[in-house]
């Protein structure tokens, strides 16, 4: 197997592998028989919102279903969703050289911490991908917004720096990566309000409605994580804390302040609506799931979250789409009932 592995084949990981590949690296791929046979028709062919590209050919791509595949890699990238992470640690733990690198590049705060557990013979550092990428076709993944991934800094990285720099990723390393997270999945408090929309981002978010629900959420998290000590990093040209004075302004104002927010992909959607659509089980108990944990923590209430998850974990079992008006008088609703 090559030198890095992606462990967890699907969009994010077959983007980075993908990139990687493209700059020349050893790099491979571990995961389901239908992702590996469409990489092998088709190759990899990776776009950028600013219109940039890159292509991997089929007989470019190293891939395998199984996990001892990962046995001789130096750097393992963690892409599964959250929600299989403790299968992929026990997976790892079996067949993993000791002394390899392990990055979580997971939604959620915990990932990192759930593989160190399982493989005490590692270095296992939190990562954070800024960015949404879109499936566009057969063995197509676009990256639909701007950033660059996010890593816990260590001196072991330093083999691997020039990969990531002839990927043309500037990867950015951070010595405490947990204001990294939670400045993340502020973010992500959207990828609720997106799914239970029906929508593609770029709509959602132009609609007043939809980014008071969002700023609910945010509001609620933000006061928890200013009682837990937490300040989020500064990931947008705002502040966290300034972001929901900004989602509750009316659309036109919004359109000309939030240019770069609304510069995505026009079908792009969250990826816990992708998972939605697919009949997939959601990362809903991974991000908001987060906010509420945080509260029980505190001896908070995160009543707005809350409900999210229960609306989430409605629509995995079955399609249901709201209005911005009906979801913003039943997040409001639930708040006041707290």
């Amino acid at each position: 197997m090559a030198r890095i592995c992606i462990y967890g084949a699907g969009a994010i990981g077959c983007y980075l592998g993908g990139r990687l590949a493209a700059g020349g690296a050893a790099a491979g791929f571990v995961g389901r028989p239908g992702i590996g046979a469409e990489l092998r028709q088709h190759g990899l062919t990776l776009t950028q919102y600013d219109g940039r590209d890159w292509r991997v050919a089929p007989e470019g791509i190293t891939f395998s279903i199984e996990p001892d595949a990962v046995a001789a890699a130096e750097l393992i990238l963690v892409t599964v969703k959250s929600g299989g992470t403790e299968q992929a640690a026990a997976e790892l733990a079996g067949v993993i050289r000791p002394g390899a690198v392990v990055v979580s590049f997971q939604n959620g705060i915990g990932n990192a911490d759930t593989l160190r557990a399982a493989l005490p013979g590692c270095t296992v550092l939190a990562g954070m991908v800024p960015f949404n990428v879109v499936k566009r076709g057969p063995g197509a993944f676009h990256q639909a917004s701007e950033g660059e991934p996010e890593v816990e800094d260590a001196a072991i990285l330093a083999p691997f720096l020039a990969d990531f720099a002839r990927a043309g990723f500037a990867l950015r390393r951070h010595s405490d990566m947990l204001p990294v997270q939670w400045a993340k999945l502020l973010l992500n408090l959207n990828n609720a309000v997106n799914a239970l929309s029906g929508l593609p981002l770029q709509q959602e978010l132009a609609q007043r409605d939809y980014r008071r629900c969002l700023a609910l959420a945010q509001v609620e998290a933000l006061a928890l994580l200013k009682q837990a000590g937490i300040r989020p990093t500064r990931l947008t040209p705002l502040p966290a804390s300034w972001m929901p004075a900004l989602l509750r302004l009316p659309d036109r104002l919004f359109a000309r302040l939030a240019r770069k927010m609304l510069a995505i992909d026009p079908l792009a959607r969250s990826s816990m609506a992708d998972d939605l659509a697919a009949g997939r089980k959601t990362e809903i108990d991974w991000i908001n799931g987060e906010v509420s944990g945080l509260a029980q923590r505190l001896g908070r209430e995160a009543p707005v979250n809350r409900r999210l998850i229960s609306l989430i974990k409605a629509a995995e079992t079955g399609k249901t789409s709201w209005s911005g008006e009906a979801l913003l008088a039943e997040l409001r609703a639930s708040a006041r009932r707290d």
